[in-house]
């Protein structure tokens, strides 16, 4: 045989610097990540509050500013194809976990009915109408060529989200989960999860059918049938596929885990195509699942943990790459984004109040209540990222959508651990 031609040996050498480097970064994101989710649980924050400032922390805000070269090196020595697939991925997988872990069991109760309807509606519905003319402001002085209504539309929706997967950590912390004022909380979250994708998904493909009304009509179409062949045909083929795999004890065959994964992939294949982003697919695969405890236990206990420390980080990191808190650079930039915080915190947190006032909880439950409607969190971090990914905010704006996540989630574990002495709560 004759000897490896230049090109061969010049293709492999590229290949094992490229591994090189991704292992780098996965192992700085990795041990950061567990760095920054200690920390903050010491600080009595849940550690995915950690998590997130410790990947908005490696990028440009902070590791880039005081340690550029170094930075460069880790981060830009080679192509950020990897970290951009692995972090895509890593959010697929997570979208089907938190549609698994969606419970609408609650919205069964009776007496909770009516104050999940309150207080989801007013959280939606007063956010979103905040959000939307705040992002008409600053869409009509941010000068990029994004349409400025779905600018406006992407702002109203990461005003109106809140972020299940956090609040239930949060939440089991504090011993809430069997208290009416938690039931209310993440079933009203959840209601306003699931609209509030619904939302992004309709905005999603309105933005890329650039308001040509045969295409937006074909991609709505489009959108539907996916939901009914989701629900009508997958979901009970897949059910009946679980129960003959009959997962228990936290356990799965391999065949069932592969065929899950594939079922997984092959949604979000199918909704990229639609034009709604992949981690749609995901999610909705869940959803249509989440009624199935044991294999919620199974996928908990097999794949879980290694979405949550392995790929959430990366997420994490990835976001934070994209935001540049010193490119907020003028007074003007910072009111705005103190103008995000403020609006967004309070229309969640003053709609919530209001609203379970009137389904009878008293000051201090109602304020809780408020409080964990108002933890925004990863799902707020996806939604922006869709936004920044179809250029209808500004790299500006996204920083300060980022900024507003995080203060509206830190706030929510000392506004709780202060109400939780000042409140009677009753079980369910």
């Amino acid at each position: 045989m004759g000897a490896p031609s230049l090109v061969s040996v010049a293709s492999s050498h590229n290949n094992e610097l490229l591994l090189f480097f991704t292992l780098l970064e996965l192992s700085l994101i990795l041990l950061a990540g567990r760095v920054g989710g200690s920390i903050a649980s010491l600080c009595g924050q849940s550690a995915a509050v950690g998590e997130i400032i410790i990947g908005i922390l490696l990028g440009p805000s902070l590791f880039g500013w005081i340690s550029p070269h170094t930075f460069n090196f880790v981060f830009h020595s080679a192509s950020p194809e990897p970290l951009l697939v692995l972090s895509q991925l890593g959010l697929v997988l997570l979208m089907f976990q938190i549609g698994l872990e969606f419970d609408f069991a609650h919205l069964t109760e009776r007496i909770n009915r009516a104050a999940v309807v309150r207080v989801s509606v007013a959280c939606l519905t007063v956010p979103f109408a905040s959000g939307f003319v705040l992002g008409l402001f600053m869409a009509s002085g941010s000068g990029q060529g994004a349409h400025w209504i779905n600018t406006a539309l992407f702002v109203a929706t990461a005003f109106s989200i809140t972020s299940l997967p956090i609040l239930g950590r949060i939440m089991m912390e504090f011993n809430l989960t069997r208290t009416r004022v938690g039931v209310i909380a993440i079933s009203s979250a959840a209601v306003n999860d699931v609209v509030g994708w619904l939302l992004l998904a309709l905005i999603t493909t309105l933005t890329v059918s650039n308001f040509v009304g045969s295409e937006f009509a074909l991609r709505v179409a489009m959108v539907v049938a996916f939901g009914l062949i989701s629900g009508k045909i997958a979901r009970p083929l897949l059910k009946r596929a679980i129960r003959r795999s009959n997962p228990h004890a936290g356990t799965m065959t391999g065949n069932l885990l592969g065929g899950l994964l594939v079922v997984i992939f092959t949604a979000a294949m199918t909704t990229h195509v639609i034009g709604i982003f992949a981690i749609f697919g995901g999610f909705m695969m869940g959803v249509i699942l989440f009624d199935e405890p044991e294999l919620v236990a199974a996928w908990r206990e097999r794949v879980g943990g290694f979405v949550t420390v392995f790929f959430l980080p990366i997420f994490f990191t990835y976001t934070g790459l994209r935001t540049s808190i010193g490119g907020l650079d003028t007074l003007s930039d910072w009111t705005w984004c103190l103008a995000i915080v403020v609006v967004a915190s309070l229309s969640k947190l003053l709609s919530a109040y209001v609203a379970a006032r009137r389904s009878g909880f008293d000051h201090a439950e109602s304020a809780m209540i408020g409080f964990m409607m108002n933890t925004r969190a990863l799902m707020e971090l996806i939604v922006i990222n869709v936004g920044l990914d179809l250029a209808v905010i500004s790299p500006k704006m996204f920083t300060m959508l980022v900024l507003m996540a995080i203060v509206s989630t830190v706030i929510t574990t000392p506004a709780l651990r202060y109400y939780l002495s000042r409140a009677t709560l009753s079980n369910v």
